[in-house]
């Protein structure tokens, strides 16, 4: 054998090793395939929950306990003309739809940011008979407004009640009811509360309903 010959056999690859080569190659291929399709599709599923952790304020999704629920619909109080209701980051939607079960007079909306529990809410308004009386809007709240609600229900996080109290002092119309749970406004005058950790509820009255002029009392 020369020695080119000899060169050749050893930097070639061994014999039957290509062979063995190009199914590993596939399955290897295969495996990288899979893993970043389902890395993709995490992605997907998961951005919606993640994204609003990235704004300066965000309402994580914390579902309301019964308790909070029943508290919460004590001091909701329609008027005989119907009322509207708004649920600010509304999550699954059982407030909102708990409203409309138990006050038929009552039109109540949610706004959330997140597309899917928006979805999951339309679905369960569906379900449960109230899908004509509920609305859901995949919103920012900062931009919703909330001058056509005389109830507003937030479950807010601490460090967005400053700022929130601000909006509402602002948009709410005269004689609107904001209950507020798990965390108070810092300045706002309380009308009512209840007190029960995490199920508590603090409701307000931020601008005074204005009277006629047929209740203004006179002077006798």
């Amino acid at each position: 054998m020369s020695t080119i010959e000899l060169e050749k056999q050893i930097s070639g690859p061994a014999p039957g090793l290509e062979s063995h080569r190009k199914p590993a190659s596939l399955s290897g291929k295969i495996l990288i395939g899979v893993t970043g399709g389902i890395a993709v599709g995490l992605s997907i599923v998961c951005y919606p929950f993640v994204a609003p952790a990235l704004r300066r304020h965000c309402l994580p999704f914390v579902p309301a306990t019964p308790k909070q629920i029943c508290n919460v619909l004590s001091f909701v109080k329609p008027s005989n003309g119907g009322s509207r209701l708004l649920d600010i980051g509304s999550g699954d939607g059982r407030i909102v739809i708990a409203a409309a079960q138990a006050q038929p007079s009552i039109k109540a909306d949610g706004v959330e940011l997140n597309p899917w529990l928006v979805y999951y809410s339309r679905l369960a308004a569906l379900r449960n008979g109230v899908l004509n009386r509920t609305s859901f809007f995949r919103k920012d709240l900062w931009k919703f407004s909330l001058a056509p609600y005389d109830h507003i229900v937030i479950f807010g996080v601490e460090q967005m009640m400053d700022d929130l109290e601000k909006k509402i002092l602002k948009e709410a119309a005269p004689g609107t009811t904001v209950i507020a749970c798990r965390f108070p406004f810092p300045t706002m005058q309380t009308e009512n509360r209840i007190e029960e950790g995490v199920d508590s509820v603090w409701v307000y009255r931020p601008v005074p309903k204005l009277t006629s002029k047929t209740d203004t009392p006179t002077d006798a």
